[in-house]
């Protein structure tokens, strides 16, 4: 191998809630292939994580030995506040009720670090999640110790504080991914303490990797960061096991999907109005919303409200070969997000050969030129488009073909390249 890395991420395949352990995992497997070795720390491993292309190290089984002092001081300076509902990407709305709850009945323990204990993570994003990542942190500074490796990476703001407390450590170059910003996730009514961590992890860092131009932008713009250490790299698919699903579907109208988090990033309820609208037209079509999040219960009241219900189905939750099967399943894919900073699944529908209508406000409509593009909040060019897809075989063949071509090319073995040449050129530096 060329070189080692350090790698921190909150979550790995196959226990993930989201764009961000695909994107990990893809990653990795693509930095193997170009020869770099991937040390990857995660809070909370389970032991059935694929590491064929990774040693996976879980920060639960690291003891906090003294050395960590520095690194302890640093983190009790920075103030940790209790987690809010936008920064939790997966809980259904039954548990995210509960932990509001014991928020407020203040059911939680207080936060301390400790030197010469090991800390039990769970993984999660729960109400104790600030806690955690201190905590991650402090395990890192430990890890950073007693392993060797070139460089180190941070994914998004979970563990850019980590990352800090390794380059602290072992004073190596620190990269950190910017998945999706605070601004992203949250519009423009920010949590000021993640904003906080972000700008700190990105001012510290010696490259902020951006997943496209359009957070590149945000990182630029919002938060202050010297423009000539501020990189793009797109995000990519992993092709295994997309095509030739075969699935039974049992209903015979037509699918259209959206699948990814119910929040308001995602923009669900544009995706419902448009459903609204189509259904008028067409109504041999069923309409799927594969997922949860915060507004799963808004959204089943909406659809319910516009008297849609016999036409439109929630899933809940998806994961791993039921993705796949979704996509097997579906006519149409649609990405209406308000803010994506990347956005993976239309790209895994391409490769389902599902043709994909995406929103303008996404970076992977930098990289998808027939994609079928829309302003997230103009429905009626949403419901057109959907409508177009369904009536007109040849249109959605067309579609299906140019999608295929185009995800063809876009491998995470040609990201990895990027980031590895990102790597040599921070170790030249370093060097001089």
């Amino acid at each position: 191998m060329d070189m080692k890395v350090l790698m921190f991420g909150w979550e790995f395949p196959p226990h993930i809630s989201g764009g961000l352990g695909t994107a990990c995992y893809g990653l990795t497997k693509g930095l193997v292939n170009n020869d770099v070795e991937v040390l990857f720390v995660m809070p909370s491993a389970t032991g059935d994580e694929d590491q064929t292309s990774v040693k996976i190290i879980d920060a639960s089984d690291i003891e906090v030995s003294e050395r960590c002092r520095d690194v302890k001081d640093f983190l009790e300076k920075v103030q940790f506040i209790r987690i809010g509902s936008n920064m939790i990407p997966y809980v259904d709305p039954k548990e995210f009720t509960e932990m509001m709850t014991h928020l407020q009945e203040g059911q939680i323990e207080d936060f301390k670090l400790g030197i010469g204990k090991k800390y039990k993570f769970s993984g999660k994003y729960g109400t104790n999640l600030m806690e955690e990542v201190a905590r991650y942190a402090l395990v890192a500074g430990e890890i950073a110790m007693r392993h060797d490796f070139d460089i180190i990476h941070a994914h998004d703001w979970l563990t850019y504080l980590a990352g800090i407390a390794a380059k602290r450590i072992s004073g190596k170059p620190l990269v950190v991914h910017m998945h999706a910003t605070e601004f992203d996730r949250s519009g423009q009514n920010i949590n000021t303490e993640v904003y906080d961590i972000e700008r700190i992890g990105m001012r510290e860092a010696d490259v902020v990797i951006a997943v496209s131009h359009l957070t590149r932008n945000i990182v630029i713009n919002k938060y202050g960061i010297n423009p000539e250490k501020v990189v793009t790299v797109h995000n990519a698919v992993d092709f295994q096991g997309f095509q030739n699903v075969q699935v039974d579907r049992g209903v015979p109208e037509k699918i259209v999907t959206f699948l990814g988090r119910i929040t308001y990033q995602k923009g669900p309820e544009y995706f419902i109005e448009a459903a609204k609208k189509v259904i008028k037209n067409y109504p041999d079509v069923r309409f799927v919303m594969a997922g949860n999040g915060d507004l799963l219960n808004r959204c089943i009241r909406h659809v319910a409200k516009l008297r849609i219900a016999d036409r439109f189905h929630f899933t809940g939750f998806l994961k791993g070969a039921e993705v796949k099967e979704m996509f097997a399943y579906s006519d149409v894919y649609v990405m209406p997000s308000v803010s994506e900073p990347f956005g993976i699944s239309p790209l895994e529908a391409m490769r389902s050969n599902v043709p994909v209508i995406i929103s303008k406000q996404s970076g992977v409509a930098e990289v998808l030129k027939h994609a079928i593009k829309v302003d997230f909040w103009d429905i009626d060019a949403m419901a057109d488009s959907i409508y177009g897809l369904l009536s007109y075989p040849a249109l959605s063949k067309m579609a299906v073909q140019n999608g295929l071509e185009e995800v063809n090319s876009l491998k995470w073995d040609g990201a990895a390249y990027s980031v590895k040449e990102i790597y040599s050129r921070l170790l030249k530096n370093k060097k001089k």
